[in-house]
């Protein structure tokens, strides 16, 4: 990619800092840094070089699944409780005996996106678990990045990366201000933005333009704001022959990717 003009940050937020030694205070989350948990997203994490760790903590039985991996980054491994762990990333989460604290990884303008393959297009997502599936998804799809508006999105949170079980480290999220001057970059560098619509009258399956590709995806309910659909240089359906006519929106990005991922 070339090298970044005036990107769009990601909101960074200072932890409180904690002891951790014996006889001191355990760590505890402040709700306002950013976390890694489970074992895949921190893998992942600890594989990527842009990802930087502030702190890497594991439970006994975790951390021999880590602790090679954490030393040849020079990232210290201590050694806490399941219950500990609670404390940093809250109660009842699925954190599989390991947690991180991590820096964002470097923000991308939409300039850094060159014209090849496939992009991701989100319109107004807030899910977190939407966003971190189709994460998951456009990394097994080498998908270039994901474009999402600055507001009316998840940042990069938690839950977000855990269910992109790694994905956040392999395709970058780039945030926007204005969707539409995002899309009009993209034709510009001869990308094709197909937006999804179950009412649309062409299928998918039968789009034979190829890549550069980008697909707009609408929130769940509300699909495609109105202009964001002037925006895209047509609109496709995914046809299912059951009963049930529309799909989670994840699921439906798997499906687009797949029937596009293809062309040449």
């Amino acid at each position: 990619m070339a090298n970044p003009k005036n990107r769009d940050k990601f909101k960074k937020h200072q932890p409180r800092p904690t002891n951790t030694g014996f006889g001191k205070k355990k760590p505890k989350s402040d709700g306002n840094e950013n976390l890694l948990y489970g074992l895949h997203s921190v893998i992942a994490g600890l594989n990527n070089p842009k990802r930087k760790f502030k702190s890497l903590y594991a439970t006994q039985n975790t951390a021999d699944k880590v602790e090679s991996l954490a030393k040849e980054r020079g990232i210290n491994l201590e050694i806490l409780t399941g219950r500990d762990l609670e404390n940093i990333c809250g109660q009842g989460t699925v954190h599989q005996g390991i947690v991180g604290k991590v820096y964002p990884l470097p923000a991308l303008d939409i300039r850094d996106i060159e014209p090849q393959g496939l992009v991701v297009v989100l319109d107004q997502l807030t899910d977190p678990h939407n966003v971190g599936a189709i994460l998951r998804t456009a990394a097994a799809f080498n998908v270039q990045a994901i474009v999402t508006q600055d507001r009316n999105s998840p940042q990069g949170s938690a839950i977000l990366a855990k269910t992109a079980s790694g994905g956040m480290e392999h395709v970058p999220i780039i945030e926007v201000t204005n969707l539409a001057r995002a899309m009009d970059q993209l034709k510009k560098i001869n990308f094709t933005l197909i937006g999804l619509d179950s009412e649309a009258d062409q299928a998918m399956a039968d789009i034979n333009i190829p890549l550069p590709l980008a697909i707009v995806l609408g929130a769940e309910g509300k699909g495609l704001r109105h202009k964001t659909r002037q925006n895209c240089d047509l609109m496709a359906r995914l046809d299912m022959p059951g009963q049930i006519k529309s799909l989670n929106v994840s699921n439906a990005a798997a499906i687009c990717l797949y029937a596009l991922h293809g062309k040449s």
